[in-house]
């Protein structure tokens, strides 16, 4: 049984996450799929709720900043727990390169927070970005740059 709230995520930006599906399904059909790929009924609400939550800061003016100007990103504790030093350097590389404003980024901290895991590793912060990033406006490009590197990666762990 798959037991982690990112699989759940995974699974569902692999197989609904997708602009050319005709109709969207319920989510009755979609925890019935879930389920019957083996994830566990707690995970599957974990991951609806981390979803709502993505929605929900979206949707509000927590991360909504006028200010264009870069800012210098300090890690909390609790944050430094969770993201390794390879996540940490991957976030600031990223915004200092421009591959996404500093809202984006306090998006993919709070969602990447909003796991459950006690630590995440690079790929996992990679999924996340895409999840923050696909439903992001204006973020099209820079999805499409995180797509290639996570794909491209792994591809190169088959070969």
């Amino acid at each position: 049984m798959k037991e982690n709230v990112l699989d759940v995520l995974m699974y569902l930006f692999e197989n609904y996450m997708d602009d050319e599906l005709e109709t969207k399904p319920d989510p009755e059909s979609i925890t019935t799929e879930l389920r019957e790929a083996g994830f566990a009924a707690i995970e599957i609400d974990k991951a609806f709720i981390w979803l709502e939550g993505l929605s929900n800061l979206q949707q509000s003016d927590k991360f909504q900043s006028t200010h264009s100007k870069k800012s210098v990103r300090v890690f909390s504790e609790e944050e430094k727990q969770k993201l390794d030093n390879d996540c940490r350097g991957f976030i600031l590389f990223l915004d200092n390169i421009g591959a996404f404003d500093l809202n984006v980024r306090e998006m993919v901290i709070d969602r990447v927070m909003a796991l459950e895991s006690p630590e995440i590793d690079l790929e996992q912060l990679k999924w996340v970005m895409l999840l923050v990033l696909f439903n992001q406006p204006g973020q099209e490009a820079n999805y499409t740059w995180i797509e290639d590197v996570i794909f491209e990666e792994a591809a190169c762990n088959i070969h």
